[in-house]
């Protein structure tokens, strides 16, 4: 552990729907070197989403082969993993995944759902079809003979440590772990009995950053790392792209622009607010709540093509408000700030100028991360104080001066945009905690 702990350079990899991406960091949180591999795409079938998890750990493999061309392999001192909240699989206990694995967005499991319905307690994040929890009943009766669930980054941890039996408190929320007392609730080893499932399926958690060992004799071979690299506990990719921009502070809030605006701010304390989609990851002794609108990007390409809002932005005016009130939904529903499944959202009257129509959009968007930050306020978070951004929309100058006059708060760079930056500033977590030991 002491040596290293010594080491220089932290890697996070960051597991997503279409690639793997690795970013090492250096002792002063600068980015050495980076890779990318593509993943090939998850086979649907209706609403099941399934992949088949060895195309992940051949990825993964062939991503830190590439990471391994811009460093010295010698100098990794950890490691930590990110990967899409609520894909889930079942194993044995030498790692072999017992079926395909269920993605996030896999929402086939109706008949577990219901089952998880009946004993969630009311609002509960791991409720429906679409949840963790509904999954591993599914895979559970799918292969019986599985002794171990585990969510994406679990898995591919366990293949660096050589065990399969860990989690972390942020994968494992949608799977019914309760964050607050640490442990897993009775209501859900009751559901696992009543489905004849053994309760040792359930993994131990851990926080996000946590020391869980080193690497396995066949994974320093396979990675050329050293043997006491540490693995550290990892994170959904939601909240490593929070951890990745720096923010670290109560009040500190995180907008993500892409085809959706989503929130997250640190919090002393947990929120839930079942109505408006709003739960809270745990992070050390903060909390993470969040909430995501149905507004974002995707409201600006359906009426305008990428290159003319190239051509647009340029022109905006900023400082320059429109007046027009818009609340720009790509179609009829809101689940945050607002919950109306039939709200259809403001986009009237439209003027005949393009530009000032744009600009419109903009400023409606904006005053919707301002409301939902505000509801965030009214629902117990502390008061927004600096606000980083990432996503395609952070890179639009004007949008931004859009924003800091609508929210009223410094808009802060991020140190970085990546996922995988989030994971490896776990992975340095780890040598930190382990540093004057040994």
């Amino acid at each position: 552990m002491h040596s290293a702990a010594a080491r220089r350079l932290a890697v996070g990899i960051d597991v997503g729907t279409s690639g793997v991406r690795a970013l090492a960091l250096g002792p002063d949180g600068r980015e050495q070197a980076r890779a990318a591999v593509p993943l090939a795409p998850a086979r649907r079938v209706g609403a099941s989403v399934t992949q088949a998890p060895q195309a992940w750990a051949e990825a993964v493999d062939a991503c830190i082969a590439a990471l391994n061309t811009q460093l010295d392999p010698a100098q990794v001192g950890a490691v930590a993993f990110d990967g899409t909240s609520g894909t889930l699989l079942v194993c044995d206990d030498d790692g072999i995944p017992q079926a395909d694995a269920r993605l996030y967005h896999d929402a086939g499991c109706v008949a577990e759902g219901e089952r998880v319905n009946a004993a969630a307690p009311p609002g509960h994040v791991a409720r429906g079809a679409a949840s963790g929890l509904a999954r591993l009943l599914h895979l559970g009766a799918q292969a019986p003979g599985a002794t171990h669930a585990l969510h994406q980054a679990d898995w591919l941890a366990g293949r660096l440590l050589g065990r399969w039996d860990l989690s972390d408190e942020n994968n494992a929320l949608k799977t019914g772990y309760d964050p607050q007392a640490r442990a897993w609730p009775a209501w859900v080893r009751r559901l696992l009995a009543e489905a004849g499932l053994p309760d040792a399926l359930l993994p131990a958690v851990h926080p996000p950053g946590t020391p869980l060992g080193s690497l396995c004799e066949a994974a320093a071979t396979r990675t050329g790392w050293p043997r006491d690299c540490l693995v550290a506990a990892g994170t959904t990719d939601g909240v490593a792209a929070f951890l990745a921009t720096g923010a670290c502070t109560p009040g500190e809030g995180v907008t993500s622009l892409g085809s959706t605006l989503v929130v997250k701010q640190l919090a002393r304390a947990p929120l839930s607010a079942p109505a408006w989609g709003v739960y809270s990851h745990r992070l050390g002794e903060l909390w993470l709540p969040g909430g995501a609108s149905n507004a974002g990007g995707a409201v600006l390409l359906q009426h305008f093509s990428p290159e003319r809002l190239a051509a647009l932005e340029p022109l905006l005016r900023p400082d320059e408000p429109t007046g027009l009130d818009y609340y720009p939904l790509p179609a009829p529903g809101e689940r945050f700030p607002i919950a109306d499944p039939s709200f259809a959202g403001r986009i009237e009257p439209r003027p005949g100028d393009d530009l000032r129509f744009l600009q419109g959009l903009l400023e409606g968007l904006a005053a919707v991360e301002a409301l939902a930050y505000a509801r965030l306020r009214e629902l117990g978070a502390p008061a927004l104080t600096r606000l980083y951004s990432v996503g395609g929309g952070a890179r639009n100058r004007a949008f931004a001066r859009i924003r800091a006059r609508a929210l009223g708060v410094p808009l802060a760079d991020p140190a970085h945009e990546e996922a995988a930056a989030g994971a490896a500033r776990l992975a340095r977590q780890a040598l930190q905690s382990t540093r004057g030991r040994g």
